[in-house]
């Protein structure tokens, strides 16, 4: 019966943080800078305070489901993994905006910072180097859904969860081929442009 978790989560993963923080300011963010409703494109359009504030609450959709998860097996389980799974696949394709929503990587993010703490730290740490360094909020997002199953690897994580971590950042990886390809180009927005 705890299966039944996974459509809560999902739902959960669906509640839209970046349309209502920018619709608060008068903004469709599905309009302006690269469309995308994350936590990347409102501090890019907005500023960054109003970034983090969406980032926190895009990761607290993937954390809540983790948590609710370790208080029932009280360590990472494939239960915990599905619900995360079920609150990514939300926040990416949400039901209630017709399938149109952000990339993961908050959502995955905090799920990480509950499940893999010491991995989430390290990440972290790397996300913010590569965004100072090549001013790419995009790059050091692929690095996340890279490094997310390779850390849990290298931390001596089981089979089937390096193989359910390597699917979750194929999941989110899939969403950023778009960003991939102007990465390529030449042509991706940097965190500070806004078109």
């Amino acid at each position: 019966m705890v299966w039944l978790l996974i459509v809560p989560a999902y739902l959960l993963g669906t509640f839209p943080s970046a349309v209502m923080v920018a619709r608060s300011k008068g903004i469709d963010i599905q309009k302006v800078g690269s469309g995308n409703p994350g936590a990347s494109n409102i501090a890019r359009t907005m500023g960054t305070k109003w970034g983090v504030i969406v980032f926190v609450l895009d990761g607290l959709k993937g954390a809540i489901p983790a948590a609710a998860a370790l208080m029932l097996t009280h360590r990472p389980s494939p239960l915990a993994y599905a619900m995360v799974a079920a609150a990514t696949v939300g926040h990416m394709y949400p039901v209630t905006r017709r399938f149109k929503g952000g990339k993961g990587v908050a959502t995955l993010g905090g799920a990480t910072l509950v499940l893999q703490p010491l991995l989430f730290a390290i990440l972290t740490v790397g996300w913010v180097a590569i965004r100072k360094t090549t001013g790419k909020a995009s790059l050091a997002s692929l690095m996340l859904t890279v490094g997310f199953p390779l850390g849990v690897a290298l931390m001596g994580g089981p089979g089937w969860e390096v193989t359910t971590a390597a699917a979750l950042g194929a999941l989110v990886l899939m969403r950023h081929l778009d960003n991939i390809q102007r990465l390529l180009g030449g042509s991706e927005l940097s965190a500070s442009q806004s078109e």
